[in-house]
């Protein structure tokens, strides 16, 4: 989590250490409640895409708003992938129902590019797909996609997903 702390939040919103723990149980817990209202936020900007886009279209679009979401809010995005619970502290459910939620979004775009697919293939073209998409905005928001090539990562991230979307078709 780098040099994030407790008394570092607090100093930054005028309160003490421990009004923080008043509320909260424990720094994961304040990181895991941060993060959340992140996703929240996510949720909200891929929500504004409109739903009746053509099918790859509209992926197209989600994708698209993914990375500008990520590019305007780096750091917190970053802090998202890298805060890591203690070894044994599971993720909370209301945090694992607003990732499901997050994934729900782009497995309903895919659907149908992927007629006749079932649950499991199209959870797992759903992941594929973003895990590519997510891969490309964290070399952007770490400002290291340079070393990769001289592209834009709206560039790469439109061509992932329509070479994607292109594959799905012929394989159906």
């Amino acid at each position: 989590m780098g040099c994030l702390s407790a008394r570092e939040v607090a100093r930054r919103i005028g309160y003490s250490p421990g009004t923080l723990y008043n509320v909260f149980e424990n720094l994961d817990d304040l990181v895991l409640n941060i993060e959340g209202r992140l996703m929240d936020s996510l949720a909200a900007e891929l929500d504004n895409v409109p739903a009746d886009d053509a099918p790859g279209d509209r992926v197209l679009a989600l994708g698209r708003a993914y990375l500008r979401f990520t590019t305007a809010h780096p750091k917190l995005w970053n802090l998202l992938f890298e805060h890591h619970l203690p070894p044994g502290r599971e993720i909370p459910n209301w945090y694992q129902q607003k990732l499901d939620g997050l994934m729900k979004r782009v497995e309903d775009a895919l659907q149908p590019v992927l007629v006749g697919a079932g649950a499991d293939d199209l959870r797992r073209s759903a992941s594929v797909l973003w895990a590519g998409v997510h891969g490309i905005t964290s070399l952007a928001t770490a400002d290291k996609l340079s070393i990769v090539t001289n592209e834009s990562a709206a560039q790469l991230v439109d061509q992932l997903i329509r070479t994607y979307l292109s594959g799905l078709r012929q394989a159906s």
